[in-house]
């Protein structure tokens, strides 16, 4: 086998990987043809921390078994690639294609690529399991006994995706609406790790595009009252549209003697900055719990007494399942489609690294997403 191209696990690193020995002659054709400019495709790669992204042409993707390949539609800027492409915690590798939150077109089949047909629209999980293993037949490859095998590469004109792990749009539904998926899958997965929330009150600090999802399912799935702790009006604006009852301001933006949320049942701590977990502590009840949904990638610290002395439960939940994107499609489906207030651009090819930059500063803008077929 000459080689293969793929995307390693995690941070979608793009790489040439030879098979096998005594293959030169094959490895040096690929490495010709694509120098020569020949089965390409544009991607915006990750160079290295304190470089923007870079536009470039990379070799084409070939499905492997049980695969296909995605022509992507929609592509949704994710603040974990922000992260990992900032010095500290979990570093991407250099020369990555980044790029999970997936919607696009089937275009070519790998063998046992069964349930899929040429031309279907699916919102994609970025992962692939085994099919095997326990854990991916109940539908859960984030837990495969192979482990974790995240494929994202959604930063760019095609990509690969596992084709158990695609979900067909019904004609209803957008491109835009598919990469909306992953996000609200996410948070689907952390708010049901609450348990139930008939009755209770649901405080969740910080409205980007997890947060604002949060909100959403929140309302949904029962809660009394959903307050929300956000300093931006634009997104707190967002925030009442997804169903929040009370805003408030973080507690350095308030004036003296202004009131803060009430304690509440369950907090939703949704920035993934740090200092944020402890701060969590003191917006829950006693034997409340918290959801840290921010997943933040630098050094914690917290009061583990703070917690402990009032039996306040933490928990760390981490992607989902095919249930919960089958379950976010299901409620797109039926209309609830206020999630799509959180688009507020769409960018290009070459536009899309200014727009990268710029999600790492203070910004009215929330869920941006690019389609790799725009100049």
């Amino acid at each position: 086998m000459a080689a293969q191209v793929r995307l390693n696990a995690l941070c979608g690193h793009f790489f040439i990987r030879p098979f096998g020995r005594g293959n030169r002659a094959g490895w040096q054709a690929i490495s010709a043809s694509f120098l020569a400019g020949e089965a390409s495709m544009k991607a915006v790669v990750f160079k290295e921390i304190g470089q923007p992204l870079a536009v470039e042409e990379v070799l084409d993707l070939r499905p492997g078994a049980g695969e296909v390949i995605l022509k992507v539609h929609r592509c949704g800027i994710c603040g974990s690639d922000l992260h990992m492409t900032e010095p500290g915690g979990i570093t991407a590798a250099c020369n990555s294609v980044l790029g999970h939150e997936i919607s696009g077109e089937v275009i070519e089949l790998g063998s046992g690529a069964n349930g899929l047909k040429i031309g279907d629209r699916v919102a994609a999980l970025p992962l692939k399991g085994c099919g095997q293993c326990d854990a991916c037949k109940a539908g859960e490859p984030s837990w495969c006994a192979q482990g974790l095998n995240f494929l994202g590469g959604g930063y760019a004109q095609f990509a690969r995706a596992g084709a158990a792990e695609c979900l067909v749009l019904s004609q209803e539904l957008s491109f835009s609406d598919g990469a909306l998926v992953e996000p609200l899958a996410v948070a689907l997965h952390g708010i049901r790790m609450a348990g139930d929330l008939r009755g209770k009150t649901v405080t969740v600090i910080g409205c980007g595009p997890i947060g604002l999802a949060a909100v959403f399912w929140s309302s949904r799935l029962g809660a009394a009252k959903v307050q929300v702790i956000e300093g931006n009006s634009v997104r707190a604006d967002m925030a009442r549209t997804m169903g929040a009852g009370s805003l408030y301001l973080p507690s350095g933006q308030r004036a003296e003697g202004e009131a803060g949320p009430e304690l509440a049942d369950i907090v939703v701590e949704c920035v993934g900055k740090p200092g944020l977990l402890q701060a969590s502590l003191g917006d829950v009840r006693n034997r409340g719990t918290v959801i840290s949904l921010g997943f933040c990638m630098a050094p914690e610290q917290f009061v583990a007494a703070a917690a402990g002395s009032r039996e306040v439960t933490i928990k760390f939940p981490v992607l989902y399942t095919l249930t919960d994107y089958r379950d976010v499609l299901a409620v797109l489906d039926r209309g609830d489609v206020e999630p799509r207030t959180m688009i507020t651009k769409t960018v290009g090819l070459s536009s899309m690294p200014t727009a990268f930059e710029a999600l790492r500063k203070p910004s009215t803008d929330c869920k941006v997403m690019f389609d790799p077929w725009l100049a």
